[in-house]
Protein backbone atom coordinates (compact mmCIF):
# COMPACT_ATOMS: atom_id res chain seq x y z
CA UNK A 1 0.00 0.00 0.00
CA UNK A 2 1.26 3.16 -0.88
CA UNK A 3 1.89 5.98 1.55
CA UNK A 4 -0.28 8.29 2.17
CA UNK A 5 -3.06 6.49 -0.17
CA UNK A 6 -5.37 7.37 1.78
CA UNK A 7 -7.26 3.29 2.68
CA UNK A 8 -5.31 3.59 5.85
CA UNK A 9 -8.61 4.19 8.26
CA UNK A 10 -6.43 4.90 11.32
CA UNK A 11 -4.55 7.72 9.73
CA UNK A 12 -8.01 9.00 7.35
CA UNK A 13 -10.17 8.98 10.77
CA UNK A 14 -7.69 11.86 12.18
CA UNK A 15 -7.58 13.92 8.88
CA UNK A 16 -10.03 16.92 8.61
CA UNK A 17 -13.01 17.16 6.63
CA UNK A 18 -11.40 18.59 3.29
CA UNK A 19 -8.61 16.28 3.30
CA UNK A 20 -10.79 12.94 3.88
CA UNK A 21 -12.67 14.35 0.91
CA UNK A 22 -10.26 14.00 -1.39
CA UNK A 23 -8.23 11.38 -0.08
CA UNK A 24 -10.18 9.15 1.74
CA UNK A 25 -10.43 5.42 0.83
CA UNK A 26 -7.69 6.12 -2.12
CA UNK A 27 -6.41 2.75 -3.62
CA UNK A 28 -3.41 3.37 -5.63
CA UNK A 29 -2.49 0.05 -8.30
CA UNK A 30 0.92 -0.43 -9.08
CA UNK A 31 1.18 2.17 -11.70
CA UNK A 32 0.91 4.84 -8.92
CA UNK A 33 -1.76 6.24 -10.39
CA UNK A 34 -2.98 10.28 -8.45
CA UNK A 35 -6.67 10.15 -9.68
CA UNK A 36 -8.23 7.42 -8.78
CA UNK A 37 -7.85 4.41 -10.99
CA UNK A 38 -11.33 3.41 -12.93
CA UNK A 39 -11.74 -0.60 -12.98
CA UNK A 40 -14.53 -1.02 -15.69
CA UNK A 41 -14.96 -5.21 -14.98
CA UNK A 42 -17.11 -7.30 -14.44
CA UNK A 43 -15.55 -9.86 -12.87
CA UNK A 44 -11.89 -10.63 -11.40
CA UNK A 45 -8.98 -13.68 -12.20
CA UNK A 46 -7.51 -15.85 -9.38
CA UNK A 47 -4.33 -16.93 -9.24
CA UNK A 48 -5.10 -19.66 -7.93
CA UNK A 49 -8.29 -22.26 -7.25
CA UNK A 50 -7.56 -21.72 -3.60
CA UNK A 51 -7.58 -18.29 -3.52
CA UNK A 52 -10.93 -18.10 -5.31
CA UNK A 53 -12.73 -20.51 -2.59
CA UNK A 54 -10.90 -18.19 0.21
CA UNK A 55 -12.15 -15.13 -1.36
CA UNK A 56 -15.72 -16.25 -1.34
CA UNK A 57 -15.46 -17.18 1.87
CA UNK A 58 -13.95 -13.89 2.65
CA UNK A 59 -11.16 -15.34 3.96
CA UNK A 60 -9.07 -13.03 1.60
CA UNK A 61 -9.32 -9.45 0.97
CA UNK A 62 -9.94 -9.34 -2.65
CA UNK A 63 -12.79 -8.63 -5.37
CA UNK A 64 -14.90 -11.25 -6.60
CA UNK A 65 -17.51 -9.91 -8.88
CA UNK A 66 -18.19 -6.26 -9.75
CA UNK A 67 -22.48 -6.88 -8.30
CA UNK A 68 -20.80 -7.56 -4.93
CA UNK A 69 -17.60 -4.96 -4.64
CA UNK A 70 -15.54 -3.34 -7.45
CA UNK A 71 -12.64 -1.47 -6.34
CA UNK A 72 -13.41 2.26 -7.51
CA UNK A 73 -16.79 1.60 -5.91
CA UNK A 74 -14.97 0.39 -2.61
CA UNK A 75 -12.87 3.71 -2.56
CA UNK A 76 -16.41 5.98 -2.92
CA UNK A 77 -17.79 3.83 -0.21
CA UNK A 78 -14.69 4.19 2.37
CA UNK A 79 -14.43 7.93 1.40
CA UNK A 80 -18.28 8.43 2.23
CA UNK A 81 -17.96 6.30 4.85
CA UNK A 82 -15.12 8.67 7.11
CA UNK A 83 -16.70 12.19 5.92
CA UNK A 84 -20.38 10.67 7.25
CA UNK A 85 -18.98 9.14 10.68
CA UNK A 86 -20.06 5.71 9.82
CA UNK A 87 -18.11 2.12 10.34
CA UNK A 88 -19.08 1.35 6.64
CA UNK A 89 -21.21 2.02 3.56
CA UNK A 90 -22.49 0.41 0.90
CA UNK A 91 -23.20 2.50 -3.11
CA UNK A 92 -26.24 1.22 -4.91
CA UNK A 93 -27.16 2.60 -8.42
CA UNK A 94 -29.29 5.29 -7.57
CA UNK A 95 -30.80 7.15 -4.53
CA UNK A 96 -34.12 5.00 -4.49
CA UNK A 97 -31.81 2.10 -4.72
CA UNK A 98 -30.65 3.37 -1.66
CA UNK A 99 -34.21 3.97 0.33
CA UNK A 100 -35.60 0.44 -0.89
CA UNK A 101 -32.07 -1.19 0.49
CA UNK A 102 -31.75 0.32 4.09
CA UNK A 103 -35.70 -0.30 4.72
CA UNK A 104 -36.65 -4.08 2.78
CA UNK A 105 -33.11 -5.44 4.40
CA UNK A 106 -34.21 -5.08 7.82
CA UNK A 107 -37.93 -5.64 7.26
CA UNK A 108 -40.71 -8.55 7.25
CA UNK A 109 -43.58 -9.63 7.48
CA UNK A 110 -45.38 -8.54 10.38
CA UNK A 111 -43.06 -5.78 11.15
CA UNK A 112 -44.16 -2.28 11.67
CA UNK A 113 -42.89 1.12 10.40
CA UNK A 114 -43.59 4.77 11.70
CA UNK A 115 -42.24 7.65 9.02
CA UNK A 116 -42.96 10.90 8.98
CA UNK A 117 -45.18 11.88 5.90
CA UNK A 118 -43.55 15.12 4.79
CA UNK A 119 -40.87 12.75 2.30
CA UNK A 120 -39.65 12.76 -0.92
CA UNK A 121 -42.76 11.17 -3.62
CA UNK A 122 -41.17 7.92 -4.14
CA UNK A 123 -40.27 7.56 -0.39
CA UNK A 124 -43.93 8.16 0.76
CA UNK A 125 -44.79 5.19 -2.09
CA UNK A 126 -42.02 2.84 -0.47
CA UNK A 127 -43.88 3.40 2.61
CA UNK A 128 -47.57 3.48 1.49
CA UNK A 129 -47.51 0.87 -1.28
CA UNK A 130 -44.67 -0.68 -1.31
CA UNK A 131 -43.78 -2.10 2.16
CA UNK A 132 -47.62 -2.94 2.96
CA UNK A 133 -47.31 -5.60 -0.12
CA UNK A 134 -45.10 -7.71 1.62
CA UNK A 135 -47.01 -7.23 4.93
CA UNK A 136 -45.34 -4.84 6.69
CA UNK A 137 -47.64 -2.38 8.25
CA UNK A 138 -47.15 1.14 8.16
CA UNK A 139 -47.96 4.81 9.94
CA UNK A 140 -47.60 8.06 8.76
CA UNK A 141 -46.67 10.58 11.43
CA UNK A 142 -46.07 14.48 11.31
CA UNK A 143 -42.70 14.28 11.59
CA UNK A 144 -42.60 17.73 13.71
CA UNK A 145 -44.69 16.26 16.22
CA UNK A 146 -42.29 14.20 19.15
CA UNK A 147 -45.21 12.95 20.61
CA UNK A 148 -47.06 12.05 17.04
CA UNK A 149 -44.21 9.50 17.01
CA UNK A 150 -44.22 8.24 20.08
CA UNK A 151 -48.00 7.72 19.96
CA UNK A 152 -47.58 5.64 16.70
CA UNK A 153 -45.60 3.16 18.09
CA UNK A 154 -46.35 -0.53 18.52
CA UNK A 155 -44.83 -3.85 19.60
CA UNK A 156 -44.00 -4.92 16.17
CA UNK A 157 -42.24 -1.21 15.32
CA UNK A 158 -39.02 -2.06 14.01
CA UNK A 159 -37.87 1.18 12.43
CA UNK A 160 -38.14 5.00 11.86
CA UNK A 161 -37.69 6.43 8.46
CA UNK A 162 -37.79 10.03 8.35
CA UNK A 163 -35.97 13.02 6.35
CA UNK A 164 -34.72 15.93 7.75
CA UNK A 165 -35.02 18.88 6.21
CA UNK A 166 -38.13 17.14 4.55
CA UNK A 167 -38.74 17.52 0.43
CA UNK A 168 -40.07 19.72 -0.18
CA UNK A 169 -41.97 21.51 3.27
CA UNK A 170 -38.54 21.98 4.74
CA UNK A 171 -39.91 20.02 8.15
CA UNK A 172 -37.10 19.33 10.31
CA UNK A 173 -37.56 15.93 12.98
CA UNK A 174 -35.87 16.38 16.20
CA UNK A 175 -33.50 13.71 15.50
CA UNK A 176 -32.05 13.18 19.14
CA UNK A 177 -35.89 12.81 21.16
CA UNK A 178 -36.89 10.97 17.94
CA UNK A 179 -34.13 8.39 18.05
CA UNK A 180 -34.14 7.73 21.93
CA UNK A 181 -38.17 7.34 21.27
CA UNK A 182 -37.23 4.70 18.48
CA UNK A 183 -34.56 2.64 20.66
CA UNK A 184 -36.71 2.79 23.61
CA UNK A 185 -38.67 -0.07 21.72
CA UNK A 186 -35.88 -1.31 19.73
CA UNK A 187 -36.61 0.26 16.64
CA UNK A 188 -33.93 1.30 14.14
CA UNK A 189 -34.14 5.32 12.90
CA UNK A 190 -33.13 5.96 9.10
CA UNK A 191 -32.42 9.02 7.57
CA UNK A 192 -32.63 10.53 4.38
CA UNK A 193 -30.08 13.02 4.66
CA UNK A 194 -29.89 14.27 1.04
CA UNK A 195 -31.14 17.92 1.76
CA UNK A 196 -28.69 18.16 4.79
CA UNK A 197 -25.50 16.53 3.03
CA UNK A 198 -22.79 15.15 4.92
CA UNK A 199 -21.39 18.70 5.30
CA UNK A 200 -24.07 20.59 7.05
CA UNK A 201 -25.62 17.45 9.28
CA UNK A 202 -24.72 14.27 10.79
CA UNK A 203 -27.27 12.20 12.02
CA UNK A 204 -25.40 9.34 13.09
CA UNK A 205 -23.79 11.94 16.36
CA UNK A 206 -27.88 12.95 16.30
CA UNK A 207 -28.91 9.28 17.06
CA UNK A 208 -29.72 7.74 13.69
CA UNK A 209 -28.25 4.29 13.13
CA UNK A 210 -28.40 4.07 9.76
CA UNK A 211 -27.88 7.29 6.46
CA UNK A 212 -29.42 7.37 3.29
CA UNK A 213 -28.64 9.22 0.68
CA UNK A 214 -29.48 10.21 -3.42
CA UNK A 215 -25.23 10.53 -4.32
CA UNK A 216 -27.36 11.98 -7.98
CA UNK A 217 -27.40 15.58 -5.78
CA UNK A 218 -24.98 17.66 -3.69
CA UNK A 219 -22.40 14.44 -3.70
CA UNK A 220 -22.24 14.44 -7.80
CA UNK A 221 -23.43 17.80 -7.70
CA UNK A 222 -23.01 18.26 -11.84
CA UNK A 223 -25.92 16.58 -12.96
CA UNK A 224 -23.88 13.82 -14.56
CA UNK A 225 -24.86 10.50 -13.00
CA UNK A 226 -27.15 8.42 -10.75
CA UNK A 227 -26.00 6.80 -7.53
CA UNK A 228 -27.13 6.47 -3.88
CA UNK A 229 -25.07 4.78 -0.23
CA UNK A 230 -26.14 3.62 2.93
CA UNK A 231 -23.94 3.89 5.83
CA UNK A 232 -24.35 2.16 9.37
CA UNK A 233 -22.27 0.39 11.69
CA UNK A 234 -20.39 -2.83 9.92
CA UNK A 235 -22.25 -5.66 11.38
CA UNK A 236 -25.19 -3.96 9.86
CA UNK A 237 -23.80 -3.36 6.40
CA UNK A 238 -22.21 -6.82 6.34
CA UNK A 239 -24.73 -9.20 8.02
CA UNK A 240 -27.75 -7.47 7.12
CA UNK A 241 -27.35 -4.77 3.76
CA UNK A 242 -24.62 -6.46 2.27
CA UNK A 243 -26.38 -10.15 1.86
CA UNK A 244 -29.81 -7.66 0.62
CA UNK A 245 -27.52 -6.26 -2.25
CA UNK A 246 -25.51 -9.21 -3.52
CA UNK A 247 -28.40 -11.05 -4.06
CA UNK A 248 -31.13 -8.14 -5.34
CA UNK A 249 -28.01 -6.56 -7.46
CA UNK A 250 -28.93 -2.87 -7.07
CA UNK A 251 -25.16 -2.29 -8.35
CA UNK A 252 -23.19 1.39 -8.52
CA UNK A 253 -21.07 1.00 -11.88
CA UNK A 254 -17.49 1.59 -11.57
CA UNK A 255 -18.30 4.23 -14.00
CA UNK A 256 -20.60 6.61 -11.49
CA UNK A 257 -18.30 5.86 -8.74
CA UNK A 258 -15.48 7.59 -10.24
CA UNK A 259 -17.50 10.43 -11.04
CA UNK A 260 -18.87 10.31 -7.31
CA UNK A 261 -15.43 10.07 -6.20
CA UNK A 262 -14.48 13.71 -8.03
CA UNK A 263 -17.50 14.93 -7.13
CA UNK A 264 -16.70 14.57 -3.23
CA UNK A 265 -13.20 16.57 -3.93
CA UNK A 266 -15.39 19.69 -4.01
CA UNK A 267 -18.34 18.95 -2.23
CA UNK A 268 -17.51 21.16 0.85
CA UNK A 269 -16.73 23.46 -1.12
CA UNK A 270 -19.45 23.67 -3.48
CA UNK A 271 -22.49 23.35 -0.20
CA UNK A 272 -20.69 26.13 1.37
CA UNK A 273 -20.85 28.27 -0.99
CA UNK A 274 -24.31 27.35 -2.53
CA UNK A 275 -25.98 27.46 1.04
CA UNK A 276 -24.39 31.07 1.11
CA UNK A 277 -26.26 32.04 -1.81
CA UNK A 278 -29.13 30.60 -0.54
CA UNK A 279 -29.07 32.52 2.79
CA UNK A 280 -29.25 35.82 0.07
CA UNK A 281 -31.59 34.60 -2.25
CA UNK A 282 -34.31 33.61 0.38
CA UNK A 283 -33.66 36.94 2.42
CA UNK A 284 -34.48 38.78 -1.00
CA UNK A 285 -37.39 36.72 -2.14
CA UNK A 286 -39.32 36.14 1.49
CA UNK A 287 -40.09 40.18 0.85
CA UNK A 288 -41.68 39.31 -2.17
CA UNK A 289 -43.94 36.42 -1.48
CA UNK A 290 -46.84 35.55 -0.02
CA UNK A 291 -44.87 32.83 2.09
CA UNK A 292 -41.17 30.93 2.08
CA UNK A 293 -40.05 27.97 4.03
CA UNK A 294 -35.86 28.25 4.52
CA UNK A 295 -33.93 27.30 7.85
CA UNK A 296 -32.23 29.62 7.32
CA UNK A 297 -34.27 32.30 8.26
CA UNK A 298 -36.06 33.95 11.27
CA UNK A 299 -39.17 33.07 10.04
CA UNK A 300 -38.91 29.65 9.36
CA UNK A 301 -40.94 28.46 12.32
CA UNK A 302 -38.64 25.38 13.40
CA UNK A 303 -35.42 27.84 13.27
CA UNK A 304 -33.69 27.14 16.31
CA UNK A 305 -34.05 23.10 15.98
CA UNK A 306 -32.51 23.68 12.38
CA UNK A 307 -29.49 25.90 13.95
CA UNK A 308 -29.04 22.66 16.62
CA UNK A 309 -28.73 20.01 14.08
CA UNK A 310 -27.33 21.91 11.04
CA UNK A 311 -24.61 24.01 10.69
CA UNK A 312 -25.99 26.50 7.88
CA UNK A 313 -29.92 26.47 6.32
CA UNK A 314 -29.02 24.50 3.10
CA UNK A 315 -29.04 24.98 -0.31
CA UNK A 316 -32.72 24.24 -0.98
CA UNK A 317 -36.38 25.99 0.01
CA UNK A 318 -39.90 26.30 -1.04
CA UNK A 319 -41.63 29.30 -1.85
CA UNK A 320 -45.28 30.30 -3.02
CA UNK A 321 -46.92 31.97 -5.80
CA UNK A 322 -50.22 33.37 -5.54
CA UNK A 323 -52.78 32.82 -7.90
CA UNK A 324 -51.90 28.85 -7.64
CA UNK A 325 -50.73 26.56 -10.53
CA UNK A 326 -51.29 28.97 -14.06
CA UNK A 327 -49.11 31.48 -11.71
CA UNK A 328 -46.64 29.26 -11.07
CA UNK A 329 -46.19 28.08 -14.16
CA UNK A 330 -46.08 32.11 -15.61
CA UNK A 331 -43.17 32.61 -12.95
CA UNK A 332 -41.46 29.69 -14.20
CA UNK A 333 -41.79 30.15 -17.69
CA UNK A 334 -39.96 33.45 -17.19
CA UNK A 335 -37.04 32.65 -15.82
CA UNK A 336 -33.94 32.69 -17.96
CA UNK A 337 -30.98 31.95 -15.86
CA UNK A 338 -32.92 29.39 -12.96
CA UNK A 339 -33.56 26.07 -14.98
CA UNK A 340 -36.77 24.16 -14.68
CA UNK A 341 -35.73 20.64 -13.50
CA UNK A 342 -37.28 18.31 -10.85
CA UNK A 343 -33.48 17.47 -9.51
CA UNK A 344 -32.02 19.21 -6.48
CA UNK A 345 -27.78 19.75 -5.28
CA UNK A 346 -26.80 20.82 -8.75
CA UNK A 347 -24.20 23.43 -9.38
CA UNK A 348 -26.97 24.81 -11.30
CA UNK A 349 -29.68 26.75 -10.07
CA UNK A 350 -32.57 24.54 -10.01
CA UNK A 351 -36.87 25.12 -9.99
CA UNK A 352 -39.66 22.46 -9.70
CA UNK A 353 -43.34 22.47 -9.41
CA UNK A 354 -43.54 19.72 -6.81
CA UNK A 355 -47.41 18.97 -6.62
CA UNK A 356 -47.18 18.78 -10.74
CA UNK A 357 -43.87 16.68 -10.21
CA UNK A 358 -42.12 14.85 -7.32
CA UNK A 359 -44.97 14.64 -5.70
CA UNK A 360 -47.71 14.01 -8.66
CA UNK A 361 -48.13 10.81 -7.62
CA UNK A 362 -49.52 11.70 -3.81
CA UNK A 363 -53.19 12.20 -3.73
CA UNK A 364 -54.49 15.68 -3.53
CA UNK A 365 -55.60 15.06 0.11
CA UNK A 366 -52.16 13.96 1.06
CA UNK A 367 -50.40 17.12 -0.79
CA UNK A 368 -52.54 19.27 0.89
CA UNK A 369 -52.31 17.53 4.29
CA UNK A 370 -48.61 18.36 3.40
CA UNK A 371 -48.70 21.94 2.57
CA UNK A 372 -47.68 21.00 -1.74
CA UNK A 373 -50.36 23.52 -2.55
CA UNK A 374 -50.45 24.33 -6.77
CA UNK A 375 -48.68 27.68 -5.42
CA UNK A 376 -45.75 25.87 -4.43
CA UNK A 377 -42.40 25.97 -5.96
CA UNK A 378 -38.77 24.37 -4.38
CA UNK A 379 -35.55 26.36 -5.53
CA UNK A 380 -32.33 24.58 -5.51
CA UNK A 381 -29.75 27.38 -5.27
CA UNK A 382 -26.44 26.84 -7.09
CA UNK A 383 -23.23 28.22 -7.66
CA UNK A 384 -24.21 31.26 -10.02
CA UNK A 385 -23.25 35.00 -8.54
CA UNK A 386 -26.30 35.50 -6.34
CA UNK A 387 -27.22 38.80 -7.46
CA UNK A 388 -27.54 36.91 -10.90
CA UNK A 389 -30.04 34.66 -9.23
CA UNK A 390 -31.93 37.43 -7.54
CA UNK A 391 -32.29 39.63 -10.60
CA UNK A 392 -33.60 36.40 -12.66
CA UNK A 393 -35.91 36.35 -9.91
CA UNK A 394 -37.18 39.16 -10.05
CA UNK A 395 -37.30 39.70 -13.45
CA UNK A 396 -39.81 36.30 -13.16
CA UNK A 397 -42.02 38.26 -10.94
CA UNK A 398 -42.72 41.31 -12.58
CA UNK A 399 -43.98 38.51 -15.10
CA UNK A 400 -47.18 38.14 -12.68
Amino acid sequence: MKKHSGRDRAISQNWKTATQLIRGGTRRSNQDETSEAMFLTSGFAYDAAEIAEARFKGEDDGFTYSRLSNPTVAMFEERMALIEGAEAARATASGMAAMTAALLCQLQAGDHVVAARAAFGSCRWLVETLLPRFGIETTLVDGRDVVAWAQARQPNTKLFFLETPANPTLDIVDLPKVADLAHDCGAKVVVDNVFATPILQKPLELGADIVAYSATKHIDGQGRVLGGVVLGEEQFVQDTLMPFLRNTGPTMSPFNAWVLLKGLETLELRVRAMAQNAQSVAEFLETQVSKLLYPGLDSFPQKDLAAQQMQSGGTIMSFFIEGGRDQAFKFMNALQLIDISNNIGDSRSLITHPASTTHQGLSEEARLELGITDSMLRLSVGLEDSEDIIADLKEALHHL
